[in-house]
């Protein structure tokens, strides 16, 4: 099918249809990159100006299969969400609900349990010391879960979400568990999603060889994170080539 007949497919039950559009990319693009559990983690957006109405992918559903029209359109503040007969997934409700309630500047929040976050976060010491460029744009940026306390139902993802009140913490490495990142888009949140991953590699492969780490200054950590978050346009001019290849391999993710 293409592009065009997949736009001509869409009915008015599909409301905010270029944000659909984006965050089904981001599904797909997680499934070939390897960085999603099974039929597990869950990514919302936000479609609503004070923030409560969100996206988010459907209950147990690959993200291989995610597509704009499937995406679940959800209120934070609807006690009767999990009473639905499409309900979502609990914990991906409960942690995503108390986000978009907590912290008005998560406009889109990703969690996966992708190898080398979740590799990080199994460490005794989960910091990532800024040994090369990647790890350096994280400088002080990352929120650190410490009390895992099992499967994110509504008291664990309250006590995880207030950890995302501070608008410089856009990485949470949850302890024990993986990752949540949030962004002002879907193209700033996977990007820093993508940048977070491979800076996790290649700090767990330098502790791998057991040899000491060259560790930047804080001054030079610093400097390098204000440029990347001030580099024009990358975030998304990444993401857009992102859903070019889709469009061309993949083009039911609109549908």
């Amino acid at each position: 099918m293409s592009i065009a007949n997949i736009a001509d497919t869409r009915g008015t039950n599909l409301d905010y249809y270029a944000e659909r559009v984006d965050l089904a990319a981001a599904f797909r693009w997680t499934a070939r990159l390897n960085w999603h559990e099974a039929v597990a983690n869950h990514f919302s957006l936000v479609v609503s100006d004070d923030g409560s109405r969100f996206l988010m992918n459907p209950n147990q559903v690959h993200f291989g299969l995610v597509t704009a029209s499937n995406l679940l359109l959800l209120d934070a503040n609807d006690e009767e969400t999990l009473e639905r007969p499409d309900a979502p997934d609990l914990t991906a409700w409960w942690l995503h609900s108390a986000i978009h309630r907590n912290c008005p500047h998560a406009v889109c929040a990703l969690h996966v349990h992708s190898k080398y976050a979740t590799a990080l976060a199994a460490l005794q010491d989960s910091s990532m010391p800024p040994i090369d460029q990647n790890t350096a744009l994280f400088f002080n940026r990352v929120a650190l879960d410490e009390e895992f306390g099992g499967i994110a139902f509504e008291e664990e993802a309250e006590r995880c979400c207030t950890l995302l009140r501070d608008p410089k913490h856009r990485v949470l490495l949850m302890g024990n568990h993986g990752i949540m990142v949030i962004g002002s888009s879907v193209a700033d949140t996977f990007n820093r999603l993508y940048y977070f991953e491979r800076a996790a590699e290649t700090l767990v492969t330098a502790l791998s060889t057991g040899r000491p780490l060259r560790v930047l200054s804080d001054e030079i950590a610093e400097k390098t994170a204000v440029e990347a978050e001030t580099y024009p346009g990358q975030a998304e001019r990444h993401f857009s080539d992102l859903k070019t290849l889709l469009d061309r391999d993949e083009p039911d993710y609109r549908s």
